[in-house]
């Protein structure tokens, strides 16, 4: 989580209430508890913080926001020794300035400390109590503490009169979603973003963030387009368009997805491996063969898409789908090159008999055996009877596909075509014969 920015002490007490801007041209001449309890309901009534702790607790500021924290923790020390004769008011004061000390150098621990010794002080102005409530709960939620920031949370909601605003059910809804707590982070969150647009403003990019990452992690995957369809109307990040492509296809809208994908790739939002993967996909799921091989391509020729065997048969296979089968000839070679397995070799042996390119079919036929680890072996020795066959060399033929006929798959289709060239054989001999 970030972190807010350094802040002086100051600074710090003008956002609790602490200290009126108005009378900062007046300090340190000025009673601070009196000016403050002037603003606070007179039923409670809040100790005087004395000029001379006053004076005490600045000198540490100082010190502290000129970088001097060493000097101004020590200064601050050297009040705390003191503290059995100070008020609880003044007590209070005391701790603020530690937490705010520790808060810009980072010490979340200590500043979490310090600042729940202030609320522990009774005779403390109720604002300060509840802000400084509230100030630890997001304290502990960048420290990582998600039941320390409920537990604050809820203190500060059973102590306020006041109905939540958003940066309530925003922080409940992050530290519930770290934990887990999906149902109760997806109300948190939805009552927040309802607040602001019922107020006509627009939910901040990172609540929709949250709310999307929760909606999915609940696997209700409708809300998660609902939501992502928000965040490109709003947003028109890269990101979201193809997230949003990604989520069509969960839910099954296939022409949506298509279409989100394609306005992606005309935007210039194709960019990074995952996005080439998706949408190569994509065109293959929706019968675009050759588009699913130009996009892939595409992408490992700007070095985006790895040019390995997988990806490169990818695009073969495309184009086969295509019916472009010599454009995955170049595709098919170069991952066998990538790979110890004949597998590949046999594809282009079957995709050269398509070809009628009979001499190369049996040559690669005869390659995935010699390299062997193939996934159907029957398949070369068919693809090497037919190219056999193909050019005539009948014995060759015959012995290739009694080689095919060994394994039960390819049995029959082996036995019928052992008839048919040995049948062609003898024709073609007799033939030969009547020309003599």
């Amino acid at each position: 989580m970030k972190m807010f920015k350094k802040i002086t002490l100051l600074s710090a007490l003008f956002s609790t209430g602490l200290i009126m801007p108005s009378l900062i041209s007046v300090l340190p001449n000025v009673n601070l508890a009196t000016a403050y309890a002037d603003s606070e309901t007179k039923t409670k009534r809040v100790p005087a913080l004395r000029e001379k702790v006053y004076s005490q607790l600045a000198r540490a500021q100082k010190l502290a926001d000129d970088g001097q924290v060493t000097e101004g923790l020590a200064a601050l020390d050297s009040v705390k020794e003191r503290a059995s004769s100070m008020n609880s008011y003044e007590v209070a004061m005391m701790h603020n300035f530690y937490g705010f000390i520790y808060y810009n150098e980072n010490q979340l621990d200590k500043a979490i400390e310090s600042f729940q010794a202030v609320i522990k002080q009774e005779a403390i102005p109720e604002s300060l109590r509840l802000s400084t409530t509230f100030s630890l709960a997001q304290l502990a939620m960048a420290n990582n503490d998600f039941n320390l920031t409920l537990r604050f949370l809820d203190e500060w909601s059973a102590a306020t009169p006041q109905a939540p605003k958003s940066n309530f059910y925003i922080l409940k809804a992050q530290a519930q979603y770290q934990l887990k707590m999906y149902n109760d982070a997806i109300d948190n969150i939805n009552s927040a973003i309802n607040i602001v647009e019922s107020e006509g403003d627009l939910p901040k990019e990172n609540w929709l963030v949250l709310q999307r990452a929760i909606y999915y992690s609940l696997g209700q995957h409708k809300n998660v387009v609902k939501v992502l369809e928000k965040m490109v109307n709003l947003y028109d990040k890269p990101q979201y368009w193809i997230q949003l492509g990604g989520m069509y296809g969960e839910v099954g809208a296939d022409k949506k997805q298509l279409a989100t994908f394609e306005t992606a790739k005309q935007r210039g939002f194709i960019k990074s491996k995952s996005d080439y993967m998706q949408l190569a996909q994509v065109y293959l799921m929706n019968s675009l063969p050759y588009k699913a091989a130009e996009i892939l391509d595409k992408g490992i020729k700007a070095k985006v898409v790895e040019d390995n065997a997988k990806n490169l048969t990818f695009i073969a296979e495309a184009f086969v789908q295509a019916r472009e089968d010599k454009k995955s000839l170049p595709y098919f070679i170069a991952a066998t090159e990538k790979v110890e397995h004949g597998n590949l070799d046999q594809r282009l042996a079957e995709i050269y008999l398509n070809l009628e390119k009979y001499e190369e079919a049996a040559d690669y036929a005869r390659m995935a055996l010699n390299k062997g680890e193939l996934n159907f072996e029957s398949n070369a020795y068919v693809a090497l009877g037919m190219a056999q066959f193909n050019l005539q060399n009948f014995d060759a033929s015959i012995l290739a596909f009694e080689q095919a006929e060994k394994h039960k798959k390819s049995a029959n289709l082996a036995k019928q075509w052992i008839k048919y060239v040995k049948r062609e054989k003898v024709n073609a001999e007799t033939l030969k014969q009547a020309l003599l």
